[in-house]
């Protein structure tokens, strides 16, 4: 049991699983059971809010939605070979977590984007129905986003310059943003040493101390020569 929780791959496809299928129930669920804008008050800094995007993390929106999506899905397809190649190459379990939990929430947006046009019929002052009779709200690789976790944590002071009287930290996320940004995030601050390396940055580092090591030991033998020299 111990060499099964140990083994890289392991850890990567169970919270790859775990990423996706809690996603995808959190949304399948607002999705069936709210109607778009309506909101579930669960404390007063956080609230279930049914959002949808056509963009990337946040809403923020990037070109047309078709090619969107089809980056989305060469990108993932990219960063899985490339989780690949660090188990294979024996990067630390930290770095490769982290590259997964990026994937996977990847993944999660890509599902909605592909499917959900299809599947569901429109949200709008309505709870939208699964698998319509009479069609879905879109078409393939044009659904939208489901977004619902937000935290109104707290209002900014009338005297804060510009955004005085609003509200912090306004975006309306879900669980596979939340992963994307928490992988980016440790991959940044706690893993840029495994980074580095994959960048290839300690390689030159190598080389370049390698070569400052060989123009040292040629200055040496060059300073015994004249002094050789010298004496002769």
């Amino acid at each position: 049991m111990n060499k099964i929780l140990k083994d890289k791959r392991f850890i990567c496809i169970a919270i790859f699983i775990a990423i996706i299928v809690l996603d995808q129930i959190s949304k399948i669920w607002v999705k069936t059971h709210m109607a778009l804008g309506s909101s579930i008050w669960i404390a007063d800094w956080f609230q279930i809010n049914f959002q949808e995007n056509n963009g990337m993390a946040f809403s923020i929106e990037m070109g047309p939605k078709v090619f969107l999506t089809l980056f989305r899905i060469v990108a993932v397809g990219g960063l899985i070979y490339i989780i690949r190649k660090l188990i294979k190459e024996g990067y630390k379990t930290g770095f490769i977590v982290c590259m997964t939990l990026i994937t996977a929430g990847a993944l999660g947006n890509i599902i909605d984007c592909v499917f959900y046009g299809v599947l569901f019929s429109d949200s709008h002052r309505q709870i939208a129905e699964f698998m319509p009779a009479d069609g879905g709200y879109g078409t393939w690789l044009n659904g939208k986003v489901v977004d619902m976790l937000y935290f109104p944590l707290c209002r900014l002071p009338e005297w804060v310059p510009v955004f005085g009287g609003d509200i912090f930290f306004r975006p309306v996320f879900n669980i596979a943003d939340s992963a994307v940004c928490t992988g980016v995030f440790s991959v940044l601050v706690f893993e840029r040493k495994e980074l580095s390396k994959f960048m290839g940055e300690d390689n030159e580092n190598d080389n370049d101390n390698q070569n400052d090591n060989q123009n040292d030991n040629n200055s040496v033998e060059i300073e015994s020569k004249s002094e050789s020299n010298e004496k002769e």
